[in-house]
């Protein structure tokens, strides 16, 4: 990583080895005056686009709609403008500079998304609705007595084989549908760690399944 101090000068030494786009990009936002603000401003539009795509793509599941959507799109590239122009000296050119802006507005939108979505949260991290996965699975209805037997060996298995926090992640994520980006506000997290909490609860639970005759085609899909 460049390190903090590298100012202007490590950025225009790293321009020196970038692709034109992404040299001329880092040439105008490291620079000052009028060509620098006009840079801004194309960014600026650029990462509204990206938010606004994002913020639409999931705003369905999260039932948000409207002015609401689209000011969390605005708030989210905000953001990400002010996090660009403040790590310019940290871009070394491993993708265009295109491709790294577009990453700080996606974490933004999803922090943004998370922040939203708890406050307007309906269901605490810990209520249990089991009901809800025969639908979530898909399991076909004409096969009730076969999939409710499946249903009642897996939530024996997340309450003797997952961990404390194995099991909460599990069902605020599976149970719950508690966006991954939420969970991990709540948890004072990162993705990376919850992630690998749920991936581990799958695979015990799949494991556990098996070990006891249970095919689960439809849980290892899910």
């Amino acid at each position: 990583m460049v390190p903090a101090d590298a100012g202007v000068g490590g950025t225009r030494a790293t321009a020196a080895r970038l692709d034109p786009e992404s040299a001329e990009w880092l040439r105008l936002l490291a620079g000052t005056g009028s060509r620098r603000e006009a840079a801004l401003v194309r960014l600026h539009a650029m990462l509204v686009r990206i938010a606004q795509g994002e913020v639409r793509r999931r705003g369905p599941r999260l039932r948000v709609t409207g002015p609401e959507l689209d000011d969390l799109a605005h708030q989210a590239a905000a953001d990400a403008l002010i996090a660009i122009t403040g790590k310019l000296g940290q871009f070394r050119g491993e993708s265009r500079f295109t491709t790294w802006a577009y990453k700080f507005v996606i974490f933004e939108v999803s922090a943004k998304i998370g922040r939203h979505f708890w406050r307007h949260a309906a269901v605490p991290l810990d209520a249990e609705n089991w009901d809800r996965l025969p639908d979530r699975f898909g399991f076909d209805p004409a096969r009730e007595a076969e999939w409710r037997d499946l249903l009642g060996a897996l939530h024996r298995a997340v309450d003797e084989q997952l961990t404390a926090h194995q099991r909460m992640v599990f069902v605020a994520i599976v149970l719950n549908n508690v966006p991954l980006d939420t969970l991990v506000i709540e948890l004072g997290s990162n993705r990376n760690a919850t992630y690998k909490a749920l991936f581990d609860a799958r695979r015990k639970l799949r494991a556990t399944l098996a070990a006891n005759g249970y095919i689960g085609d439809h849980f290892s899909r899910s």
